[in-house]
């Protein structure tokens, strides 16, 4: 049994992933942490858990929580976790991060995009966490970045299309719709009730602290890519859909089109690609870790449209880190995850 500590359980990521680690069976939750609501009840906290926890949450820790942990979940802003994991993985402790420190192998764009980094080496030692791209290399890393919910969505849509260089890598454009869980449980004005309610909004455009990973793990099946992304608030609680338009760089049919993402995506238990003619909606994966992808053709002006669903918080969030953790351990990539989709 591995015994594994999760650092910000409190927020929606973090319990997301107390959740489904809960029915993992060869793990055992030994701590989670939180800096503002320590000394609180899970289960009190996040009712819908109770009966299923009984622990408080704990002051943060690493050397005290080390001795009774193998492997640890860092669920905490960013640059706020980047001392904590430093420490982590000073202890021989395998580490997975929620947040962004991590992800960018570029110092430059990590520092344009958020703040100096307190660890930029971290940045070397860590293995980008989508599976169905970097499979190999989360099996042997000790530090995982978990990737951000709208990458995930859109480097899943656009990665076959790139890889066999069916669009131009240049001019690419990824237009996604989050749920407002993607913005975390603080609370705020643009996530009021009667602010986003009956309402959709663009935020961030053109300067999203997502676009440079969708740009780097594009860039690396093929040539460099250069992206235009929008992301947009939508009143619902859990979801992206992202739809994401390259300029063909030939003549392509859809069931052809299709048949080449089946055969990229062959074998992998969490994607889904639709039939011809069929595209995804975010119910279809409310609660589960799929990626649900579908295509079109806009003959008339030269573009594949892909269009990908995720539920935000489980393949966008802790669903990846508990897919990314079983790599690491060497367990059954899809253990604790194969939960069908809510309906409806």
């Amino acid at each position: 049994m591995t015994r594994v500590a999760v650092f910000g359980a409190t927020g929606y990521g973090g319990i997301e992933l107390v959740r489904i680690l809960l029915g993992h069976p060869q793990v055992e939750i030994g701590y989670v942490g939180g800096h503002t609501t320590v000394g609180e009840e899970v289960a009190d906290f996040y009712p819908h858990l109770a009966g299923a926890i009984d622990m408080t949450v704990g002051e943060i820790d690493i050397a005290a929580v080390a001795e009774g942990a193998d492997l640890m979940f860092f669920a905490l802003p960013h640059a706020v976790g980047a001392e904590l994991v430093a420490e982590a993985l000073d202890l021989g402790k395998l580490v997975i991060d929620f947040s962004a420190d991590c992800r960018l192998k570029n110092i430059a764009d990590y520092e344009r995009y958020y703040e100096p980094h307190p660890h930029p080496e971290l940045l070397e030692r860590a293995v980008y966490g989508l599976p169905e791209l970097h499979r190999e290399e989360i099996a042997a890393t000790r530090l995982t970045a978990v990737p951000g919910c709208y990458p995930t969505g859109a480097i899943l849509a656009l990665a076959p299309a790139c890889a066999e260089g069916l669009i131009e890598p240049e001019g690419l454009i990824v237009d996604s719709k989050s749920g407002v869980s993607g913005a975390g449980r603080s609370l705020s004005l643009t996530t009021h009730f009667t602010e986003c309610n009956e309402s959709v909004a663009a935020y961030k455009v053109a300067q999203h602290r997502h676009t440079p990973e969708i740009v780097q793990e594009l860039s690396l099946l093929g040539a460099p890519i250069t992206v235009t992304f929008t992301p947009h608030l939508i009143p619902m609680n859990r979801g992206i859909l992202s739809t994401c338009y390259g300029t063909l760089t030939r003549e392509i049919g859809l069931d052809d089109a299709v048949a080449l993402y089946r055969e990229f995506y062959a074998g992998e238990r969490f994607v889904r690609v639709h039939d011809a003619g069929k595209l995804p909606a975010t119910k279809q994966v409310t609660g589960s870790n799929f990626c649900d992808i579908g295509l079109a053709i806009d003959a008339d002006a030269g573009r594949l449209i892909a269009v990908s669903a995720i539920d935000n918080l489980v393949k966008g969030l802790s669903g990846a880190a508990v897919q990314c953790m079983n790599l690491m351990l060497g367990i059954p990539e899809e253990t604790a995850l194969r939960a069908y989709p809510v309906w409806p």
